[in-house]
């Protein structure tokens, strides 16, 4: 804002800026000050040549000094206060009434001081008074049938004084104020502008953060519900062509186990792409799809339940002797494991107490594999199960993201074994602590005869069970083993959930 409080004029209707020529912000404004100063000139003119025959001096000085005076005028906006103080010199010849009223109106309205504005109106108001009482003396001395009381030219030049001064004043105070709300709103209104477009650019940045996250976390998710089925099945493909020729009956079993897990996987990815396009939709829909990861987890438990219980019993017909074993172990049981329902466990994902029935899979693709729970009677007892016996349901102990974290880690784990180390003896190893959670994945070395499945590697199980791990506070290590295999370390935090 200048001097004259006119900034806002450098804004057009439209909010376009304009421009103007010297120190006015718009033509308009130009325009607007030279006619005030060609009317002030005019007056002052008449006025002042009317002082210098009153005072006997030459009329070409009285019209030059009225020309001067009113024509300042033409600052009014960039000097205000050199406006007001060349009114005031001119008071003497009776001159200047209108370079008056503007002046003080735009001293007012500008941002000047207060006390500043308040001196040179006092000034006016002043030189008004006395100028009016001096020339209402002279005029009743002149006349002599006017005969008024004696507080008639006091009152008459108080009333004289205020009126040329307050009114102007007054105005400008108020055009000032109003100015100055005016383009604090406005600094307001662009304030708040820059503020949404940067709250929508960091918008935007979370969304996109958001969509990534989420999309790691499905790849994450199918990687780890799909990958192990998938090892299994070609686990079982290399059993049955080894032992096609020699035991045809055992072959045909295995082929038949193949064709279950194929089947299986397939339909265990067809419900999965469905929660995908059912998350998808409803995120066009404005619905939130970050449950994706956790309907996905949902799917495989349900598959994995449905899978373990068509294997369970073609167990003996396992590729090797460990195969024949497992049918004698712990994960033959023969207990069913029941269809859970839909929004309890299922919904949850995958729990600790579904480890046996995940191990008894490796089991039956010809692993030698052992699963050890420490403080075992203690976890039956709390979770209200046979820690030898696969779970009749899923009763939690703990939190459900924590459990089927551990799953996965172990399902990674032994999928891994399957792919690296053919023929090599794994232990699983659960520790149930105080305020946390343990799991160990332990495999030796691949013996040097065993036939591989020649089974693919993306590099991604190791980073997938990390994130994992670390997403919920917890510390993942791996690595190799002096004696030539490799280990898979987990510890989570986590706490007994309610009863």
């Amino acid at each position: 804002m200048t001097a004259t409080g006119a900034s806002e004029e450098s804004v057009g209707a439209r909010g376009a800026p304009e421009s103007g020529p010297w120190w006015w912000a718009r033509r308009r404004s130009a325009v607007l000050d030279v006619f005030l100063a060609a009317a002030s000139a005019l007056e002052c003119v008449i006025e002042g040549t009317g002082f210098a025959d009153e005072a006997q001096l030459p009329q070409l000085l009285g019209l030059l000094l009225g020309l001067l005076a009113g024509s300042v005028l033409l600052v009014r906006r960039r000097w205000p206060v050199a406006v007001v103080l060349v009114s005031i010199a001119v008071m003497p010849a009776e001159m200047g009434g209108m370079l008056s009223v503007v002046g003080l109106y735009t001293l007012a309205a500008s941002d000047v001081p207060r006390r500043i504005i308040a001196l040179l109106a006092g000034m006016t108001v002043v030189g008004t008074l006395v100028t009016t009482y001096l020339t209402v003396q002279q005029e009743m001395v002149g006349q002599n049938d006017f005969h008024p009381p004696v507080w008639f030219a006091p009152a008459l030049a108080v009333a004289m004084g205020l009126l040329l001064t307050a009114p102007p004043v007054l105005w400008g105070l108020y055009i000032g104020a109003r100015r100055r709300l005016v383009e604090s709103l406005r600094e307001r209104a662009d304030g708040l502008e820059r503020e949404l477009s940067l709250l929508a650019d960091r918008a935007e940045e979370r969304a996109e953060w958001a969509r990534n996250e989420e999309r790691t976390r499905i790849a994450r998710e199918m990687h780890d519900v799909v990958a192990h089925r998938v090892s299994l099945m070609v686990v079982h493909a290399a059993a049955l062509q080894a032992v096609a020729l020699k035991d045809p009956e055992k072959a045909s079993r295995n082929a038949g186990l193949v064709g279950d897990m194929g089947r299986q996987a397939l339909t265990e990815l067809r419900e999965m792409l469905g929660v995908l396009r059912t998350a998808e939709g409803a995120a066009v829909r404005g619905a939130s799809a970050s449950g994706a990861p956790e309907r996905l987890a949902a799917v495989a438990s349900r598959a994995g339940a449905q899978v373990t219980e068509r294997e369970r019993p073609e167990e003996p017909s396992g590729a090797g002797a460990a195969a024949e074993s497992a049918s004698a172990g712990p994960s033959s049981g023969g207990a069913p494991v029941p269809e859970q329902r839909a929004g309890e466990t299922a919904a949850e994902g995958p729990c600790l107490a579904e480890l046996a029935d995940l191990v008894g899979q490796s089991r039956a693709a010809g692993m030698v594999v052992e699963l050890l729970v420490s403080e075992a009677a203690e976890a039956a007892e709390a979770a209200g199960i046979d820690a030898g016996e696969p779970a009749a349901d899923c009763g939690r102990r703990y939190a459900a993201r924590v459990e089927r974290t551990v799953y996965r880690v172990v399902q990674e784990a032994l999928t891994n074994v399957h792919k690296h180390a053919p023929g090599a003896q794994a232990r699983v190893r659960l520790a149930h602590r105080d305020g946390e959670l343990a799991v160990q994945v332990e495999n030796g070395p691949g013996e040097s005869d065993a036939a591989g499945a020649g089974l693919p590697s993306g590099g991604n199980g190791l980073v997938g069970m990390r994130e994992r791990v670390t997403a919920l506070g917890g510390v993942f290590v791996s690595g190799p083993t002096e004696a030539g295999g490799f280990r898979v370390s987990a510890v989570l935090p986590a706490s007994r959930a309610a009863a």
